[in-house]
């Protein structure tokens, strides 16, 4: 049926269907619906599909109207065409189907009040009707249809009335059962889902109990009875007693039990700290066999600055404790000659230093120059979106390769005759790149060594002129004009005008030099002499060796950066300004075990809420200031004679430091949240030696060495 021939229908109050059939309100009666008015048909009214019939559940609910059922016995048609979900009343001269799983049955359709057969009971008693089915091929059969009637009426939702005959389709729902519920037998509740809450009551029987005994007539064997005789009457106090008796019994082997508990943790905790304080001996010793074991390298096999500055610390101390001996032992002439004795072994050994320093110095020049060459090789690298370091060669970094395999080659030693020409031949390919005079001395070199090689000379003559070779060629890569890639790592700027600004003169030397070449203490007001005067002054006089003090300054920084909380006076003091600090302020010892390693010590904070300076801090070991670094307030902890004692140290650290320039503007904008008094004129720290007598009276914690 097409769109065009349907058209919906409103729910009518006076037809319902049941099954394929439309019966008014007894089970017997059947109405024809109402012709559709031609006005309605072309009102332009909703138009629905046929749909095909569907079959009843098995399980469906009983509904409150008469359903016609076939009986199991009827046949199916071999040919079945889909109907739709609910037909109306049909008209005279129409075949009604009954679908019933798939038997479909034709129903004589004239039916009226007066002809429908009368409902008759069958053996279980249910109302039946007798129906004449005429088959396909022209017979008829009688089927007894069986009448259900259900107590449950179901609600009528709509359907569609047919344009041109006026059939109703009505909805499948309205012709079968309500789905049934079938329980697969597994339980769905329980008491505890139920908040079913359960009590225990003691209750007396209504119905006493009572003993049999043997008697006349009566016989009752004795076998198996007991005697009972009653015991002691305890009293309500003494059995208190007794409980309480008992209670103490437990007690005491619930304390004894903790207090062997207790005292195993005890003697764990102590074999513990033995074999933690073992540890901690066996690795400070090893420590410090490595810090001598580097000591002695260093003094042997000098090549750094600090390492030249161990050394003549060393030779200052051997000189005094020389001087201390012969003054100690002689006197008059024989004084005189062994000093002058000493003098001569003092300038031997000065000598041979500066024998070294000419070794180290060769040495730390060819390290540099390689250095040099592999930065300038060196491909650019990055970490890429995938957290993996990224690397990639430029055109300059390749050039760079190239100039140093190229140098590399031409340091080498022990070659043939033709191994070392075709290494000369490739540099002069290399340099004729560029025409200026550095190339053209270069490739004149070259020449002349090949000369010279063809005439069969000595590699011991040709040392100096190879040496020359190497050096020029060094020049040639330092060019940026003909390697990029070192212009990013020369010190001396391309513009020659540059250096020309902040220029200085020494007092020493008595030279003009860049403001690099000169090394400013923390509370310096002019520039002074310059690092090399300095260095020369102190490897003749002074002799100072700064390199615990510039380890510890190291340590405090990476400590201070720790914190996060721009922490900046640590970053302005330099080694002279902490060893001021560490032996002249605070004695050069622990304030708590006066350990007077210095390699054990450390600066830490007193109070760690503020950043570190020198009024803020204290010198303890290594495991004292981790031990301090878990005070919350310090001055609770130590006590508050011990508690003045460090902020006296912190008025004269104050006292000392204010001098600074840079820590000038500092304090006073931080005066106030210091919160400490100043020093009188009595205590205050004379600074630049115009009165050297007056000195600073510390409390009795230790000395200043």
């Amino acid at each position: 049926m097409s769109e065009s021939e349907q058209t919906a229908t409103k729910p009518s109050d006076e037809t319902e269907t049941v099954g394929d059939t439309t019966v008014g309100e007894t089970s017997t009666s059947v109405t024809e619906p109402e012709p559709t008015p031609p006005d309605a048909a072309a009102a332009g009214e909703p138009e629905a599909k046929e749909t095909p019939a569907v079959e009843p559940q098995p399980t469906a609910e009983p509904s409150g109207e008469p359903i016609v059922e076939p009986q199991p016995s009827v046949e199916p048609q071999p040919s079945v065409e889909p109907q739709p979900s609910a037909e109306a009343v049909p008209e005279k001269g129409d075949d009604v189907k009954l679908v019933e799983s798939d038997a479909v049955l034709t129903l004589n359709t004239e039916l009226s009040m007066d002809n429908i057969p009368s409902m008759t009971k069958d053996e279980d008693g249910a109302d039946t009707l007798k129906v004449t089915v005429t088959k396909d091929d022209g017979s008829t059969e009688e089927v007894k249809v069986q009448i259900k009637q259900e107590l449950m009426k179901k609600p009528f939702v709509g359907g569609w009335r047919h344009k041109e005959s006026g059939k109703e389709y009505h909805n499948c729902s309205v012709q079968t059962a309500p789905k049934r519920y079938v329980s697969d037998g597994t339980p769905k509740n329980c008491r505890e889902t139920q908040t079913v809450k359960t009590k225990n009551v003691r209750s007396q029987t209504t119905s006493d109990t009572s003993t049999q005994m043997t008697k006349t007539g009566c016989w009752v064997s004795d076998n198996e009875d007991k005697i009972v005789i009653p015991g002691k009457y305890v009293t309500a106090d003494e059995k208190f007693a007794y409980m309480l008796k008992q209670v103490i019994v437990l007690q005491s082997y619930f304390r004894r039990w903790k207090a062997q508990k207790y005292v195993n943790s005890i003697r764990q905790d102590h074999v513990r700290r033995i074999e933690w304080e073992k540890k901690e001996e066996e690795r400070k010793r090893k420590e410090k066999e490595r810090r001598l074991k580097e000591e002695y390298q260093r003094r042997m096999q000098p090549l750094s600055k600090e390492d030249f500055d161990l050394v003549y610390h060393a030779l200052e101390l051997w000189r005094r404790e020389e001087i201390e001996s012969i003054n100690a032992t002689k006197s008059g002439p024989e004084r005189k000659a062994a000093l002058a004795g000493l003098m001569d072994e003092e300038t031997q050994l000065i000598a041979s230093i500066q024998r070294h320093k000419l070794v180290a110095k060769q040495e730390l020049g060819k390290r540099g120059k390689k250095g040099f060459l592999n930065k300038c090789a060196a491909p650019k690298e990055w970490i890429g979106f995938d957290g993996m370091p990224t690397k990639m060669d430029t055109p300059y970094t390749m050039r760079a390769k190239d100039l140093k395999m190229t140098y590399e080659s031409l340091d080498k030693r022990y070659l043939t005759r033709e191994e070392r020409l075709d290494i000369l031949l490739q540099l002069k390919l290399t340099v004729k790149e560029h025409d200026c005079k550095l190339t053209k001395d270069i490739v004149e070199l070259i020449d002349r060594e090949a000369d010279l090689l063809m005439r069969g000379t000595k590699e011991s003559n040709l040392e100096g002129l190879r040496q020359r070779i190497s050096s020029l060629f060094l020049q040639y890569i330092k060019t940026p004009l003909f390697n990029p890639e070192a212009a990013n790592l020369l010190k001396v700027p391309e513009d020659p005008s540059s250096l020309r600004k902040d220029i200085y003169y020494c007092r020493g030397c008595g030279n003009y030099l860049p403001s690099t070449d000169f090394e400013l203490t923390s509370n310096a007001r002019s520039i002074g002499r310059c690092r090399k005067c300095k260095s020369l002054d102190s490897d003749g006089r002074l002799r100072e060796d700064f390199s615990r003090y510039r380890s510890l300054l190291q340590s405090i920084r990476a400590a201070e950066e720790a914190f996060s909380d721009n922490s900046r006076v640590v970053f302005l003091l330099t080694e002279a300004d902490l060893r001021y600090l560490a032996e002249n302020i605070w004695g050069a010892q622990s304030v708590l075990s006066q350990w007077e390693d210095t390699y054990d010590l450390t600066l830490v904070r007193w109070n760690k809420k503020h950043e570190w300076s020198p009024w803020n801090c204290v010198l303890l070991t290594n495991e004292e200031a981790r031990a301090h670094a878990k005070l919350a307030k310090p001055e609770e902890a130590y006590g508050p004679v011990f508690t003045q004692k460090i902020k006296y140290r912190h008025i004269l650290g104050k006292q000392y430091f204010s001098s600074m320039p840079k820590l000038s503007d500092y304090m006073s904008k931080n005066l106030k949240s210091i919160n400490m008094p100043l020093p009188s004129n009595a205590e205050k720290i004379m600074i630049g030696g115009k009165k050297a007598e007056e000195k600073v009276n510390l409390p009795p914690l230790t000395e200043a060495k």
